[in-house]
């Protein structure tokens, strides 16, 4: 992939896109391990956390792109994500998260909430980034002082505009698909544009459509069981 060539910002506002969609609730998990302590120690508690939270996520987004070279391993991601992008249309996230009693033990608790809430995360911005450290950094760098300075305003325009997270599910198939077509073995399959190009179009059909079923059928069972 050429530097700042076209298919690099695309790939680049992919990984924005996934991170805000994904991750944009993380800042909460932040501010709800923080809230027990003093004042003056929340704002170094949530720098910490959150430092130590991009170091990890930023080493093991490294690692599964290194890792996704391996034969087999872009479609087993891409099949993976698939399941992703269609729990992020159908499921509702929760934040049961333990405060901190001291300022290191928030820390901590940020950190490990963080690196298990962001495990879907990596996988995806690896996926996106097609073998691109650089991308990685740099969708880092954009997105994370978004999601940790702007997650209230992130969670306030997805619950007012629900369509935000159908596009970020839109965004997820369309790069699992992309994982599942650039699989060595099966380049093949998809030499030829038409197959390649409608097959990636199923998968996000597929995916919002399926996802969009399930949720609606989900709120009228709460709508009857409210009645």
């Amino acid at each position: 992939m050429e530097l700042f060539s076209a298919e690099f910002f695309s790939a680049l506002i992919s990984i924005i896109i996934i991170d805000l969609v994904l991750a944009g609730d993380n800042a909460i998990v932040i501010g709800l391990a923080a809230r027990n302590l003093p004042k003056h120690q929340q704002k170094q508690t949530i720098i910490w956390g959150t430092v130590g939270a991009i170091v990890i996520r930023a080493l093991a987004t490294l690692a599964v792109v290194w890792l996704l070279k391996i034969p087999g391993l872009l479609l087993v991601g891409g099949v993976l994500l698939i399941w992703i992008a269609y729990k992020l249309l159908v499921e509702e996230k929760g934040h049961d998260v333990e405060a901190g009693s001291n300022m290191w033990e928030a820390i901590r608790t940020i950190i490990i909430a963080d690196a298990l809430m962001g495990l879907d995360n990596v996988l995806a911005v690896a996926g996106a980034a097609h073998g691109s450290f650089l991308l990685v950094i740099l969708g880092l760098l954009i997105s994370v002082p978004i999601v940790v300075w702007g997650s209230t305003l992130i969670l306030k325009w997805i619950e007012r505009f629900p369509i935000i997270v159908t596009i970020g599910a839109g965004v997820l198939a369309w790069t699992a698909s992309k994982m599942i077509v650039g699989e060595p073995f099966l380049k093949e399959y998809f030499a030829n544009p038409f197959v390649k190009y409608s097959f990636e179009l199923l998968i996000v059909a597929g995916v919002i459509i399926a996802g969009t079923m399930k949720k609606a059928k989900g709120n009228k069972k709460e709508t009857l069981k409210e009645v």
